[in-house]
């Protein structure tokens, strides 16, 4: 048996922190990926967490390989990744829903990461040029047309966490949370209708909105404050679960932040069998 699963990096750009409380988000797939390789062998090979992870999957024995440029602990994803990649390889094609919710599950038993599923179905969900629209009171899914004005870049603000010892919303009232959430929602909203524009305002809204819950961090906030105040930049905010990682910026020309590259709606993961 040879299986090859790429999953591409999540790229959110509005609709932190709801998917665990019902809420709303508008995620895109970017062309950032990871690719994991298993091959039958004799015993389970690989490193201790991919082989943690695949027993988890149900996973034969196998030759386990990784190769990504996704980075980790940056607010990208790379465990989700990482986790749909070992389903998907386990177990072969499969209901892109029933993949997202295995992969939560071993995430949450071997990672022990409190993750909901804003990743998971970003990542399967997807198609080239179009975000999708996520409600997750259903886990319905529509494909939302990415407008060709809507320049996205990231910038990484160089500082790392671990998802495992964070405590999400552990000292944030759940008045706070459901506040934010709420208003949150509203955004999604109104970002479906919205221009470059007054998407940028909406950025701008969704990261103070974060930091009210306590997931931003100050070196965060700072360039945060930075891209905003930057000629051609719309809009920006964290991105990802928070507490450090990538910032996602709204620009009017790609030439804006020139050390970064645009983003592109990529497609969704997928899994390869081979014969050899």
């Amino acid at each position: 048996m040879h299986r090859r699963a790429s999953i591409p990096a999540r790229i959110n750009i509005i609709g932190e922190h709801t998917d665990y409380l019902g809420g709303l988000a508008l995620p895109f797939a970017s062309n950032l990926r990871l690719t994991l390789t298993a091959k039958t062998a004799a015993k389970h090979e690989g490193e201790d967490t991919v082989v943690k992870l695949w027993q988890a999957a149900g996973g034969w024995p196998a030759r386990l390989e990784i190769n990504s440029d996704i980075p980790i602990g940056a607010g990208m994803s790379s465990s989700a990744a990482l986790c749909l990649a070992i389903v998907l390889c386990a177990n072969g094609s499969m209901d892109p829903m029933k993949a997202c919710l295995e992969a939560q599950r071993i995430e949450h038993k071997v990672l022990n990461t409190p993750c909901g599923l804003l990743d998971q179905m970003a990542m399967m969900f997807s198609s080239e040029g179009y975000a999708s629209l996520i409600d997750f009171s259903t886990n319905d899914v529509k494909p939302f047309q990415l407008p060709e004005n809507w320049v996205f870049k990231l910038v990484d603000s160089g500082v790392r966490r671990e998802l495992g010892t964070t405590d999400y919303g552990g000292s944030i009232a759940q008045a706070t949370l459901e506040t934010h959430a709420r208003e949150e929602n509203h955004r999604v909203t109104a970002a479906l209708k919205a221009d470059a524009n007054q998407l940028g305002v909406l950025l701008n809204e969704s990261h103070q909105s974060l930091r009210t819950i306590g997931v931003s961090h100050d070196v965060v906030d700072a360039l945060v404050a930075d891209l905003q105040a930057t000629p051609g930049v719309l809009g920006a905010r964290m991105m990802g679960g928070g507490f450090g990682g990538m910032i996602l910026a709204l620009v009017d020309h790609p030439h804006v932040i020139p050390e970064s590259l645009p983003l592109v709606a990529s497609e969704a993961g997928f899994v390869e069998e081979f014969f050899e």
